[in-house]
């Protein structure tokens, strides 16, 4: 074999090696990312239930019925009566 054939062999086995390790590179970088897609998945999924059970504790604090019961028990609060409802009219002004 000729100094030329040797070295086009050893240039294309160096390519060959090259391409190899940034195909194993690539591979290794797409599982590190897929692991941290899966990571950030659980998460989100993991602050979804957090708030969907946020939501549905938000709807039971903020019923008529809890509401009222609490104005009541707690701040001495009261529907008014017939008589202590006063109507006020607001008188007609004629403004130039």
């Amino acid at each position: 074999m000729n100094r030329g054939r040797v070295a086009t062999v050893l240039l294309l086995l160096l390519a060959i090696t090259a391409s190899g390790v940034l195909v194993v590179h690539g591979k290794y970088l797409t599982r590190i990312n897929f692991t941290q897609l899966q990571e950030i998945r659980g998460q989100r999924d993991l602050l979804d239930l957090e708030w969907n059970r946020l939501r549905l504790e938000e709807a039971a604090l903020s019923t008529d019925v809890r509401v009222e019961h609490k104005a009541r028990d707690e701040l001495g609060m009261y529907l008014p009566r017939v008589g202590d409802v006063m109507l006020i009219e607001e008188a007609d002004h004629d403004f130039p």
